[in-house]
C-alpha cells in the first residue's frame, strides 16, 4: 500500500510518512508529514489510500452506483464487464467520486477534512488529531448529556448542508465521525450518492440518521431517527430545506 501515496512524494505534497492512522476494508490511512507551502499550512495531513477494487468492502457496489453515472462511455462499458482495465477504471472511479464530493462538501461548509491532492491510488487531506494522537472515532468517545445534544445538533446540520447539495453519506455512523476538541468531523464518503438520481438515497438517508440516533439516545436523548430522515427527505422533495442555527 505504501507505493501507492508515491505521488504525493512525486508532486512534493509529503515529505515522509510518519505512521498507519487506520486500516479498513476499503483503505488504509496514514499520517504524514506536509509540505506547508503546497498543503494550504498543514504540516501534517493524512493520506487515504484505496484497496484495489478486488479487496474493496463494499457487499453490494450497484446500490451506491446506480444514478452516478448517467451517459453509457466505453469505459463505462468495460467496468460493467469488469475487464481488466474497467477494475482499474472502477478503482480509480470510487477514489476520484470521493475527491469531488469531499471538494463539494467542504465548500458549502460541512464538517469534513480540507482536500488537498488526488491520485489514482488516493486522496491527500488535512489530519484530525496531533502528531502523537489521532482523533478518536465518536463511537469510541463518553459524551455528557449536553455534549451529546449539542453535537446531534451539529452532525444533523451537517446532513441538512449535505442534502442540500443533493448528497447522501449513504455510510454515516459513529465510526464514520472523528472527536477532536470538541468537534465532530465527517470522514469517509467514497459511497456518498447523488439524491436526485440515486433510487435508494432515501432508504441511504433513513439508515444514516438512525444509525446516529441509536448512537445519541444512549446518553439521554430521546430522538426518532424514521421521523427526522422523513422529515427531512419531504423538505428536500419540496426545495423547503434550508440551514439555521438550530436544525
Amino acid at each position: 500500500m505504501l507505493e501507492s501515496a508515491q505521488p504525493f512524494f512525486d508532486e512534493g505534497f509529503i515529505t515522509e510518512i510518519i505512521r498507519p492512522i487506520k486500516s479498513g476494508k476499503e483503505a488504509e490511512v496514514y499520517l504524514c508529514r506536509g509540505a506547508a507551502h503546497l498543503t494550504d499550512g498543514h504540516t501534517l495531513v493524512a493520506a487515504k489510500l484505496h484497496r484495489a477494487r478486488d479487496h474493496r468492502g463494499f457487499a453490494n457496489d450497484a446500490r451506491y452506483l446506480e444514478g452516478r453515472y448517467r451517459k453509457e462511455t466505453h469505459e463505462l462499458r468495460a467496468m460493467e464487464r469488469k475487464s481488466r482495465l474497467g477494475r482499474r477504471l472502477s478503482h480509480g472511479a470510487w477514489v476520484y467520486h470521493e475527491w469531488e464530493t469531499l471538494k463539494a462538501l467542504h465548500s458549502a461548509g460541512v464538517d469534513v477534512p480540507q482536500p488537498i491532492a488526488v491520485a489514482e491510488t488516493g486522496l491527500l487531506m488535512s489530519y484530525i488529531g496531533d502528531e502523537d494522537v489521532p482523533a478518536p472515532r465518536l463511537r469510541d468517545v463518553r459524551l455528557s448529556p449536553p455534549q451529546a445534544a449539542e453535537t446531534f445538533d451539529r452532525l444533523m446540520r451537517n446532513v441538512r448542508s449535505m442534502l442540500l447539495a443533493n448528497v447522501v453519506h449513504a455510510d454515516l455512523s459513529p465510526f464514520n465521525v472523528l472527536w477532536w476538541e470538541g468537534e465532530a468531523t465527517i470522514i469517509d464518503l467514497p459511497q456518498a450518492v447523488d439524491a436526485r438520481f440515486n433510487p435508494n438515497a432515501f432508504e441511504l438517508l433513513r439508515r444514516d440518521v438512525c444509525n446516529l440516533t441509536a448512537y445519541f439516545n444512549r446518553f439521554g436523548t430521546d430522538l426518532e431517527g424514521e421521523k427526522i430522515a422523513a422529515d427531512l427527505w419531504t423538505a428536500w422533495e419540496y426545495a423547503d430545506l434550508w440551514v439555521d442555527d438550530s436544525w
